[in-house]
């Protein structure tokens, strides 16, 4: 591949970094759903996860490679750590995909490999020519990251970096693993790895950045003027600590300040040849998916997807912007595809006109998932006068949460007032369809329903958060609920969604417990807090 693209290539990696928000852990459903939405949304790389972590890790990697990855499409792309074992894991993972890509790495600052590798530079550089090399055998598109490349030795850097080429990498990858540095520092560190590596023409040079200081996007930017060609980021920002780089930040600081960059990909100034590939149009609704499945809110006054993006409160703003929209915005709404929901679905809509529109709305569901969200969709058009957009697709996320599910929530009811003890019945089904019911009091009628919850699971847990917000406005509106439940420093998150938010919040705990089963089963390894010890140095 060319040094120079003559883009930004955007590699998103939502469903590798940021599921390691804690709490934010997705089953195979929900990861494939974001994954074909990834693809619309027309990303260059999707790094599907770490497929030698877990075998669900690995089967979800190799169900999106199967059924996302196209010759048209994504490149799908897993991560390695530099060892033999993982980079055949996901080898094996990828080898659907028409357009594969393994993604190794190893830490290359002091700090990493004096208390995390406890190896030697001189081991660093036998591992990267070994590792890279095996990869290249297995896969043409391959990859490679310097861990910690921020707070890592430039000249030792440059080493690393042009021995990875020599072997057969691809892309360069530099991540700013703890969020450390500053923007000036970042563009210097990608200009100097420019200057000092004589073969970097032979390779993309990527970026990938952790928001700790509130820099991610400041720096990427800064790399990008410099010479970086591909960006590593994340649906809203999502990922451990802080988070990433956002992508939908990146993506639309390129595009509204075209003019500012094109001189330094060698363009006019007014080139309207956008620098992504990105279609902008699908940004607010990726937004909203990776929100609901994740169950981690974005936040009212976040940029480009925020509820307040577009909002404007100051009487001087209003007025400003009823005369101009661009007195004070400075992105078209309808740019990232936000406009006014069409509300032409009702009680008396069937079934044809239901599966068009979820079709517009981007949702290909097979018969059995239309007749389920349809079967809500009428429960839902029966409480509900006028059902939204964004209702459909509270419906369809809540819905692509159910497989694998141990616990089933079949009854819930509560009993509660100014002069009543809240008291909530439920009946729970196990995998078998055995049902059993419970009787809670509590402090509220949510904490009463979590009560006989947990008397019927028996799964240990703390509830840590519990959030509720509107979908829509109006008294009739669904309410969203997220819960997290907290067990052994592991956060496990639940989401639903209902007219009685009482119900949604029995939903959601249902459905944050089956993610607690099922992440106690199969502790998955972390990329990069589990080092490879014996297995690191191969021989080949």
């Amino acid at each position: 591949m060319a040094k120079d693209p003559g883009r930004v290539l955007i590699f998103d990696t939502t469903l590798r970094d940021g599921e390691q928000s804690p709490g934010a852990s997705l089953n195979l459903e929900e990861k494939l759903a974001i994954a074909m939405q990834l693809g619309r949304l027309g990303v260059d790389v999707i790094e599907a996860g770490f497929p030698f972590a877990s075998p669900g890790d690995f089967s979800a990697v190799q169900r999106i490679a199967e059924q996302v990855g196209g010759n048209q499409g994504p490149t799908i792309c897993g991560l390695a750590r530099a060892s033999r074992s993982d980079i055949k894991a996901c080898a094996e993972a990828v080898s659907p995909a028409p357009r594969k890509r393994i993604h190794t790495f190893i830490a290359t600052s002091d700090i990493h490999l004096e208390h995390k590798l406890r190896k030697s530079r001189a081991d660093v550089l036998k591992i990267v020519p070994e590792m890279v090399s095996y990869a290249r055998s297995l896969v043409d598109d391959i990859e490679f990251s310097c861990e910690d490349a921020g707070r890592s030795d430039p000249d030792f850097l440059y080493q690393v970096i042009e021995s990875a080429i020599t072997a057969g990498a691809g892309t360069i990858n530099i991540p700013d693993t703890v969020g450390y540095a500053t923007p000036a520092e970042f563009g210097a560190l990608i200009a100097g790895i420019n200057k000092n590596v004589p073969n970097i023409n032979e390779a993309v040079l990527s970026v990938h950045g952790h928001n700790d200081l509130g820099l991610a996007v400041a720096n990427f930017l800064e790399a990008v003027k410099n010479g970086a060609r591909q960006l590593e980021c994340t649906i809203n920002g999502i990922g451990e600590r802080a988070g990433n780089a956002a992508l939908e930040e990146l993506v639309m600081g390129l595009h509204v300040r075209r003019t500012y960059f094109n001189p330094f990909f060698g363009r006019d100034v007014d080139n309207p040849t956008p620098l992504t590939a990105v279609r902008t149009e699908e940004i607010t609704k990726t937004s909203r998916l990776v929100s609901n499945l994740t169950g981690m809110v974005v936040q009212p006054n976040k940029a480009i997807v925020g509820a307040n993006a577009f909002a404007h409160e100051s009487g001087i703003h209003q007025d400003g912007v009823l005369k101009n929209r661009l007195t004070y915005e400075i992105v078209d709404a309808k740019t990232v595809g936000l406009a006014d929901n069409r509300i032409s679905l009702g009680k008396l809509s069937g079934r044809s006109a239901v599966r068009a529109r979820f079709e517009e709305l981007g949702y290909d569901l097979s018969r059995e998932d239309l007749n389920e969200a349809f079967a809500r969709f009428k429960d839902l058009a029966d409480r509900k006068r006028d059902i939204t957009d964004r209702d459909l697709e509270a419906i369809v996320s809540e819905q692509v949460q159910q497989p694998e599910a141990r616990f089933q929530l079949c009854f819930v009811q509560v009993s509660c007032g100014s002069s009543l003890r809240p008291t909530a019945t439920v009946t729970l089904a196990d995998q078998d369809g055995h049902e059993e019911t419970a009787v809670a009091l509590g402090t509220g009628p949510v904490d009463a329903v979590c009560r006989a919850l947990n008397s019927l699971a028996c799964e240990p847990n703390e509830l840590v958060e519990f959030s509720v917000k509107s979908v829509t406005e109006g008294i009739d509106a669904m309410g969203e609920v997220t819960i997290r439940l907290r067990r052994e420093s592991k956060l496990y998150s639940g989401h639903s969604a209902d007219t009685d938010v009482v119900v949604a919040a029995a939903q959601a705990f249902v459905n944050a417990l089956n993610r607690l089963v099922a992440g106690q089963k199969n502790l998955p390894i972390h990329p990069q807090r589990d080092s490879v010890e014996s297995e690191a140095r191969p021989s080949i």
